[in-house]
């Protein structure tokens, strides 16, 4: 079965280990020039800054990654979740929070549900774990299907210093 005719049914969502960092630098990368990112300079530092986080995060269960493969066991999606402390809130009951990031799907594989099936494998995985909501940022691509599963904008507000 050729790229173009994989079918959601054939996709399988594990979770990502220390062999996988590659892969989640490669997405990560991809997804930022995606959204129009070509500093190679500053892509390149966020490579190597990023992938002392993940081998320290993976370990300590501070990030929880899931990847997307086919039947033969190709990448070809994948997604995240920091677990980080956090004060509690009126209706959360642990000083920690989530938010998804490294949201990525491979060109070829886009429009066949494979982001859908990684983002409610995920909202599961919070939901099993006790949070009471999940955050992330959404691209522009990727957000008509943030707002079909639900995800609501917030008055978070930043600056970019």
């Amino acid at each position: 079965m050729t790229g173009s005719q994989t079918s959601l049914a054939t996709i399988h969502i594990r979770p990502a280990t220390l062999d996988d960092i590659r892969t989640i630098l490669h997405h990560r990368r991809s997804m930022y020039e995606d959204m129009g990112k070509r500093d190679t300079r500053a892509l390149d530092i966020m490579e190597v800054t990023s992938e002392k986080y993940f081998r320290s995060a993976i370990v300590d269960g501070s990030y929880r990654g899931f990847l997307a493969e086919t039947s033969d066991r190709k990448v070809v999606a994948g997604g995240g979740i920091v677990i980080s402390h956090w004060p509690a809130h009126p209706g959360g009951l642990h000083p920690r929070r989530a938010m998804i990031l490294n949201m990525y799907t491979e060109k070829e594989f886009r429009r066949r549900g494979i982001a859908r099936q990684l983002m409610l494998v995920m909202m599961d995985w919070v939901r099993r774990e006790g949070f009471p909501k999940v955050g992330l940022h959404a691209s522009d691509e990727g957000r008509p299907l943030y707002e079909s599963l639900g995800f609501e904008v917030s008055n978070e507000m930043e600056i970019r210093l």
